[in-house]
């Protein structure tokens, strides 16, 4: 609809603002709106979904001015005009969860064999790995998420499939494809630790329809909640902990 607004462009910055629980998409910020900007391309195979999960819906493109620019958005704000219907389509739900381990003192006891050998043959570092299971499962071999994802690093079955997993609840073949999984996704997002826990948090292709993190609160809890966690394992095993530059 944005193209539409603006055809001679190959390119364009859309905002995603967000007010009182409300999600709008224009062209500027709007005021009194929370707003992200997004870059979209034009000539991409698939536009990026920024409306989050929202189901089948239809609204108003209005068109407005503002300081001194026209300016299209979908929130019907003073002196806008409706320029054009549409109906768009957001993704039915995501595998995202919170996951089902709190922040608390790291387990060191919980499967240590297991989790070295599966460091050591895929190069995913081990205080990374245990901190993941940690926030997935609290590390219960038989754990079930309402979304699916089974077992001490809650692989979801597309994963267990990928990595000819027998048994998903079995410790060992859980660790070791989670491991596989991550090594998989530090590659594609240039060791990105946080594109890469987005990913197995929420899917690959939900990272790249947005093009980064994803705004479900879901997925910004449980990153927020694997990078706390492995600051403490960490230190925890004796590792030097990281901190911001000042």
């Amino acid at each position: 609809m944005f193209a539409t607004a603006a055809p001679d462009a190959d390119a364009r910055t859309v905002y995603r603002c967000v007010r009182d629980g409300t999600v709008s998409l224009s062209t500027a910020p709007e005021p009194g709106s929370k707003c992200e900007a997004k870059e979209l391309d034009d000539n991409a195979v698939q536009t990026p979904n920024l409306w989050g999960s929202m189901g089948v819906f239809s609204g108003t493109l209005y068109e407005r001015e503002q300081d001194g620019t026209l300016v299209y958005g979908t929130r019907n704000l003073p002196g806008s005009r409706p320029y054009l219907r549409f109906t768009a389509t957001t993704p039915p739900g995501e595998p995202a969860h919170e996951g089902l381990g709190q922040v608390g003192a790291p387990r060191l006891d919980r499967f240590p064999g297991e989790f070295r050998t599966a460091a050591k043959a895929t190069g995913v570092e081990d205080a990374w790995l245990r901190a993941i299971a940690h926030a997935e499962s609290d590390f219960d071999a038989g754990a079930l998420s309402p979304k699916g994802a089974q077992g001490v690093m809650q692989l979801m079955p597309d994963v267990v499939s990928d990595y000819g997993v027998e048994d998903p609840f079995d410790a060992r073949q859980s660790i070791r494809a989670g491991a596989r999984h991550l090594r998989a996704l530090l590659r594609r997002y240039d060791d990105d630790r946080t594109l890469a826990l987005a990913a197995y948090n929420a899917g690959i292709g939900t990272v790249q329809r947005y093009g980064g993190v994803p705004p479900y609160a879901e997925t910004q809890a449980y990153i927020a909640k694997v990078q706390a966690l492995h600051a403490r394992y960490r230190e925890a095993m004796g590792f030097r902990v990281e901190r911001p530059a000042q």
